[in-house]
């Protein structure tokens, strides 16, 4: 199809760049995994028997590292939550968690931002938590490196700075769903298909931001990856 076929201009294609190479990998959808690691589950206030759920993202919301992006709207406690992030190559439906990592192309580092008060807001009300996780902005996202090139990562550390202080430090390996079962279960709730993106939950130390902090994050073996928040 050509662009005289639309009746507006195409649609520009949601893409992160692959560490050591020239290309980028398109993005279809996001998918986050809820309450993944026990330490988050507990400063949260919430019951760590209850399994992990997933919710998404648009794939428009990325961000590339090194972006300065504006402070979010509507919210007084914007926080950060680092994540490891999962790039599918392939999908399909009720995938068994022992064929799951051959659908992986690659991982990479990643921070939900999250309008912890309207989340808040919304769960009280029992309503859906857009407003809350998927907003401008709100998925800025490092290079992917292949799984070709780095296997499968199942343990090393993840940790967020903000203004050079640390504030979250974890290790892969306190996941209480690892990788294969996330993309197993997941696959229950949708058919998964190349491009998708799944965040794999964030260790403690959630904090809220501010207008003019520089986030850093990073995860042993991945690429590097640090946003900014304009000046107020």
């Amino acid at each position: 199809m050509s662009a005289a076929d639309y009746v507006i201009p195409a649609l520009v294609q949601p893409a992160l760049p692959v560490a050591g190479t020239t290309k980028l990998f398109p993005v279809r959808r996001i998918w986050c995994v809820g309450r993944n690691y026990l330490e988050h589950i507990r400063e949260m206030g919430n019951d760590e028997r209850l399994p992990p759920f997933f919710f998404a993202k648009h794939a428009d919301m990325i961000v590339p590292s090194g972006a300065t992006i504006p402070f979010p709207s509507l919210t007084k406690d914007c926080q950060h939550e680092v994540e490891m992030i999962v790039a599918l190559k392939s999908g399909g439906a009720n995938i068994t968690p022992d064929k799951a990592l051959d659908h992986v192309y690659g991982y990479g580092v990643a921070i939900d931002l999250t309008r912890r008060d309207l989340q808040t807001a919304s769960r009280k009300k029992e309503r859906p938590w857009e407003i809350g996780k998927s907003f401008d902005n709100s998925a800025p996202c490092g290079a992917l490196r292949a799984a070709s090139e780095i296997g499968h990562p199942a343990k090393g550390r993840i940790w967020l700075s903000v203004n050079g202080t640390l504030r979250q430090q974890g290790d892969l390996s306190e996941m209480i769903w690892n990788v294969p079962e996330i993309i197993a279960q997941l696959s229950q709730q949708v058919t998964l298909g190349a491009g998708d993106l799944i965040m794999t939950g964030t260790p403690a130390g959630v904090a809220a931001l501010a207008p003019g902090d520089v986030i850093e994050c990073g995860i042993e073996g991945l690429e590097p990856l640090k946003v900014a928040f304009a000046k107020g």
